[in-house]
């Protein structure tokens, strides 16, 4: 079963990897769905659920990691209105 360091430091890397991503939407969406994620597995309690779920989010990781490579080959040359206008 993986610690509860474990468990937040995949949650980090997740969040540290999705700010990586060029598009705004994209990065979005890769952080809203981690923090939902992490958000409905919070309260489990069965060993072997957690560490499936553990599995898994570092499944995730890596897809999102690779993600972000190919991403990043084809960044649009402009920026999205979300990020071109400061509040």
């Amino acid at each position: 079963m993986a610690s509860k360091g474990e468990i937040l430091t995949l949650y980090r890397s997740l969040l540290r990897t999705a700010r990586q991503f060029c598009d705004y939407n994209i990065r979005e969406y890769a952080k809203r769905r981690t923090i939902d994620g992490f958000r409905d597995n919070r309260n489990l309690s069965d060993p072997s659920a957690i560490s499936a779920a553990f599995s898994d989010g570092k499944a995730q990781l890596e897809v999102a990691k690779r993600q972000m490579v190919v991403y990043s080959l084809y960044a649009p040359k402009i920026k999205s209105v979300m990020e071109t206008h400061s509040l």
